[in-house]
């Protein structure tokens, strides 16, 4: 299973080397990392997807917790929280196929960045969902190029699940066309 760790650093030269060395230790791989300035000065918060049953990731969280510069580590991967990627994506397009690529684009609300006679350059912010599911559409124009940022989270104060909402509006709406029972 998939864990998000939220981890608050301090902003020091070598932290997420040592973080990195760490991991690299104990043979522990990360499937996404992000990192950038928190909120207070002088404090990064990092945020990592990793592979892992439960024992795992608190062997990972009793580890990190070692460092010296590690303030505060917390599995979000169960709580209500809101989740971000962005995605720079450059396809081949040609005339008959520019317009399509725009459609799907304008679907996901995404921004044309760069244009030219063979190419186009789409930024993608959403849910990892999101990002999969536009790039799988995008796959058979050609995609050239590819940059992710890792996914960054933070949890909801108001602590409600919106995945569980949409999939509960999903199931309704169903029922109401008539595909449910």
């Amino acid at each position: 299973m998939k864990h998000t760790l939220s981890v608050l650093v301090e902003d020091e030269s070598g932290v997420l080397t040592r973080i990195s060395g760490l991991f690299a230790r104990r043979g522990f791989n990360i499937d996404s990392l992000a990192v950038g300035p928190a909120e207070k000065a002088g404090i990064s918060r990092i945020t990592m997807v990793i592979r892992g049953d439960n024992r795992i990731i608190e062997q990972i969280t009793k580890h990190l917790y070692k460092l010296v510069n590690v303030l505060k580590i917390q599995d979000i991967t169960n709580i209500p929280c809101v989740e971000r990627e962005l995605m720079l994506i450059k396809v081949k397009t040609g005339e008959n196929k520019r317009n399509e690529i725009l459609e799907i684009a304008n679907i996901f609300r995404a921004r044309v960045v760069d244009l030219s006679e063979s190419f186009i350059i789409l930024e993608i912010t959403g849910d990892p969902g999101k990002i999969a599911a536009i790039e799988k559409l995008l796959e058979k124009y050609g995609i050239c190029e590819i940059a992710r940022t890792g996914k960054i989270a933070l949890t909801r104060e108001s602590k409600i699940n919106t995945e569980i909402l949409r999939l509960n509006t999903m199931i309704n709406n169903d029922k109401i066309r008539g595909g449910g029972t």
